[in-house]
């Protein structure tokens, strides 16, 4: 298994930024967590809104509490909103089920972290981290 350094916490970080940039996209605020939920790196745009951060925080924290990309997360909520919400009480409220939280993988299929972008639509937010993480060479699982 391979642990996500810092140097490939940035790469992931600085593409999404710059696919966010590209996209024109509203203010994001984007997060890379390892596989223990520790952030690696972190960054909020200017003009990003006061709960950004902790939104993209949570659709990252999200999926690696449940194992699954938060697109997933997102359909198991409308399909049983009563686990999601017993899930997210034990989580304290931070578990945030809406895409835009992908799981890292590496080429084993092995979970190293999740990023989580929260600021535009939540496909723009799941387009940005997707190009962070395979431009990094590693694999996104969206969900």
């Amino acid at each position: 298994m391979t642990d996500l350094t810092l140097d490939t916490a940035r790469k992931i970080l600085d593409v999404a930024l710059a696919k966010a940039i590209e996209k024109k996209t509203k203010p994001m605020a984007i997060f890379v967590l390892d596989a223990r939920g520790c952030i690696k790196a972190s960054v909020a745009q200017d003009g990003t809104s006061l709960m950004r951060g902790e939104v993209a925080h949570g659709k990252a924290y999200g999926s690696l509490a449940m194992g699954i990309g938060s697109r997933a997360i997102f359909k198991r909520a409308n399909e049983q909103p009563f686990f999601v919400g017993a899930v997210n009480t034990l989580a304290q409220g931070s578990l945030i089920p809406v895409p835009g939280g992908v799981l890292i993988k590496d080429d084993s299929g092995h979970v190293v972290g999740a990023v989580g972008i929260s600021g535009d639509t939540s496909e723009n937010d799941e387009e940005c981290a997707i190009a962070g993480i395979e431009a990094a060479g590693l694999k996104a699982d969206a969900g």
